[in-house]
């Protein structure tokens, strides 16, 4: 009785209900979508996390450069600039190259290419015998997002160094 019922809902085009050809096709269509978005997603905050380690690396490089910096005194002229520290923050060395890569790209540069030293403060030696060094940064985000609906993204950082002087 069985197989006749197979074969009457076979011959009348009713036997893909029981069949498994493109079973495999049809769950790949619904979780490769969620993978690739979890996958982006991912990656996404993982150089969100990067950036915020390099700014983090920056500022403390500024920061322990201005620490060790001898104060000016009558007979000393200093020779350390906050200029200094903040081309060490965003570049890692105190004389970049012409066209240097930056840290974090974006961070400390204008529309037209050029350095913006304004994007770090810097507070000199206050009554506590500490140099902070601080700067905001907005994350150039990927398509995914604004797709989400997620806001832009400011990195805030700051880095606190007792001075130390030579």
């Amino acid at each position: 009785m069985m197989a006749l019922r197979t074969f009457i809902l076979r011959r009348l085009g009713f036997g893909f209900w029981s069949s498994q050809e493109g079973a495999v096709l049809t769950e790949a269509l619904l979780a490769v979508p969620f993978v690739t978005l979890f996958a982006v997603g991912i990656l996404e905050f993982g150089n969100i996390f990067w950036e915020r380690m390099q700014i983090d690396a920056g500022l403390r490089d500024a920061g322990r450069y201005l620490a060790r910096c001898r104060p000016t005194t009558p007979t000393y002229t200093a020779k350390c600039s906050t200029a200094t520290a903040k081309l060490i923050a965003f570049y890692g060395t105190q004389s970049p190259a012409e066209g240097a890569a930056l840290r974090v790209p974006g961070w400390g540069r204008n529309p037209d290419g050029t350095t913006n030293l304004a994007d770090i403060t810097v507070t000199p030696v206050n009554a506590d015998g500490t140099i902070t060094v601080q700067t905001a940064h907005l994350y150039a985000t990927s398509p995914l997002f604004a797709w989400l609906g997620i806001d832009a993204i400011t990195l805030n950082s700051s880095h606190e160094e007792r001075y130390m002087g030579w």
